[in-house]
Order: structure tokens, then sequence, then C-alpha cells
């Protein structure tokens, strides 16, 4: 016996001679349309093999050394920039007045529409060096016998250290700077963009009207009228950067409309769970945060405890939770597509019989008469 009928003998795929074998309608129809359901389903396969994997994994937060970005963007459509102040504070202690990172405000008309000037910043954190040789008084605020206050900015700077209200109008440095009417106070809107850093614990910050300041640790406001319409538009809020799958912007597009002029306190309580997001194109992960919020207001004119203003309140949680994009293997990609076409070729064989024998018994009874 020759090797090759030993190796024919093993053949499990034994051709069938072109005499015995019989083309039909209705087996031509089953190939096409489970060719046409392969074709679909091995290119749905290819898509899927392209796209990355997203994984989802929770473990608890060790994370270190990360400051807490706030990236803001707060419309009030009835209270002029000059009046409105934007302080935060967190868990430790520390207090920011009049924070002074990157926080523009836009003076815009009661319809929304910017008004053409240069965007006011709240405080400049770094003054530019003073070409003058002389050294501007400090008015009782400054570190040491070497300390000039040359700008209106270095003064607001060293009482906001000390933590002493300050008269504005009684700065020489300020003279011309700051001048305002309270009954401006209503005749235009503002819009808040920026971000600041803040410490990595739970904190809070708010926008409420009127000059800010602390006095024996007490936090007060200076301003004078009773009744302050504070309609918002949250145009965009996060803490870190923007995930378009993820909860990191679902205060985004929020309006808030007050009906009366009557005051009124908005309190948003924020949950923010730590999220890290890791790209398979760059590799490098992106440590951001994901939030959820409960809303509450109070009506402060039936004599209720509170301050005007809009309040945001947030705690971390200990837990994170981490995002990872994951190609699948291209092993794994073949296996599917096998899979498919062994799959849709075995069931397409099993309905081919099935119609050629229900055909040829519905046949050999018409031929004898038996069909009623």
């Amino acid at each position: 016996m020759k090797f090759a009928d030993v190796l024919r003998r093993l053949d499990a795929y034994p051709r069938t001679l072109d005499d015995f074998s019989v083309r039909t309608v209705g087996g031509a129809a089953v190939t096409i349309i489970s060719t046409s359901i392969i074709s679909l389903l091995v290119f749905l396969e290819f898509l899927n093999y392209m796209k990355p994997m997203l994984s989802e994994e929770l473990f608890v937060d060790t994370t270190r050394g990360h400051k807490l970005r706030i990236n803001l963007d707060v419309t009030l459509h009835n209270l002029a920039c000059n009046y409105i102040s934007l302080d935060a504070m967190d868990s430790s202690g520390d207090t920011h007045l009049r924070v002074d990172h990157d926080v523009f405000k836009h003076r815009l008309d009661l319809e929304g529409q910017p008004l053409k000037e240069t965007p006011i910043k709240e405080i400049v954190a770094v003054s530019p060096p003073n070409k003058n040789s002389t050294c501007g008084s400090c008015y009782g605020a400054e570190h040491n016998a070497t300390h000039c206050c040359n700008t209106c900015e270095d003064v607001l700077d060293a009482y906001r250290v000390r933590k002493w209200n300050m008269q504005v109008d009684k700065i020489e440095q300020c003279k011309g700077k700051y001048k305002r009417t309270d009954e401006d106070a209503f005749k235009e809107g503002c819009r808040i963009q920026g971000h600041l850093e803040v410490n990595r614990m739970a904190g809070s910050f708010h926008f409420a009207p009127g000059k800010s300041f602390s006095i024996r640790q007490f936090h007060i406001h200076d301003f004078q009228f009773t009744n302050v319409k504070l309609s918002h538009t949250i145009n965009h809020l996060s803490f870190g950067e923007k995930i378009e799958f993820a909860k990191t912007h679902p205060l985004d597009g929020l309006r808030v409309e007050v009906q009366e002029s009557k005051s009124e306190m908005f309190n948003y309580y924020l949950k923010i769970v730590p999220t890290l997001y890791e790209r398979h194109s760059d590799g490098q992960p992106i440590y951001t945060n994901q939030f959820s919020v409960t809303r509450h207001r109070k009506d402060l004119t039936d004599r209720e405890r509170g301050m005007p203003g809009i309040f945001f309140s947030y705690e971390l949680s200990p837990l994170m939770v981490k995002y990872a994009e994951r190609h699948v293997s291209f092993g794994h990609f073949a296996t599917n597509c096998c899979s498919i076409v062994g799959g849709v070729f075995t069931v397409a064989g099993i309905l081919a019989v099935l119609l050629n024998n229900s055909w040829e018994a519905l046949q050999r009874k018409l031929e004898v008469g038996k069909l009623s």
C-alpha cells in the first residue's frame, strides 16, 4: 500500500462526483443568503477588532500630591461683575478669598450679550515688576520693612494674607480702579470663566454678592441690598479633564431662573469620584474626576438663616474608577471569524437539506395525487 493511499484514507472531506450531485434553486438561495450573512458578521467583527474595548476597574484611591482642579464657567444674569466674589475653602481651614487663579469676569448686558471690553481678572496673581524706585505703602499689612505695595493688587494680596478688611476707596493705589455705585448692581450680568486649583480634600466654593473678607474665622460679605436675584446658568463645571463617555460634567447647560426679585440660597452638594483614564493610543494616564450632584434652594425672604449666593460643596470618594482601553488580539479576531463561517455554513446546510427533503416529499404526493 502506497503512502498516498494511506493519507487518502484520512481525508475527512471526500469529494462527491458531479454526476451524483444535484443543484437546486433552493440551495442557491440558501447559499446566497448565508454568504451575505457571513460577510456582514465578519465586517462587524472587523470593526469591533479595530475599535478598542473599554474595561472598568474599581479600587482604593492611593494617589497623593495631586491638586484638585476646578474648571468653571458660570453666568449670573442679573448681577454686575464688580459685585460678585468667588471664594473657596477646604476642610483644613484654608480660605482663599477672591481667588487669584486664572478666573476672568466678562461683563454682560441683561440680554446676555457681552459688552465690548477687556475681561476683568478676579485678582492678578503675579504683578509686573515696578520700574519706579519708590516703595508704595501696604497700609500696615507689609510683611517686613522692605515689603512694597506699588499696585492695588499688591495691597489686596497683603490684606488677604493677613485676613483684614480693606476699604478700597481709601487706598491710593486703588483710586479710580474699583469705582462702583450700588445702583448699578442689577443693571448688568456677569460671566465667570476659568479654573482654580485647591487642596485635594473636601471643601466648597461659592459665588456671592459683595466684597468678601474674614474676621476671627468668620466669613463675611459686604453687601447692602436685602433682595438679590441670582438667576444663573452653569455653562460648564468639571474637576479635571473632560471625558465624553463619563459623568465628568453632569451640570453643563443647567439654567436656574428666579421669577421674583427675592434673595435665595442655592446649594449644590457634589460627590466626587476620582477617575483614571488610560488611552491605548498614547498610553498616558489621565487623572480626572466624575461627580454626582444634589441640588437645594432656600428662600431667604421669610427670615431664614443663610446668605444669598450660589454654593458648591464637594466631598471626595476614597475609591477610584479606572477606565482602560484594550485592543482585541488578532487570535481572538481570527477565532471569531472561523466561528462565524463554520456556524453559518452548518446552519445553512441543515436548512438546505430540510428544504430539499420537504420539496421532494411534496412533489411525490403531487405525483400520486394524495395532496388534498
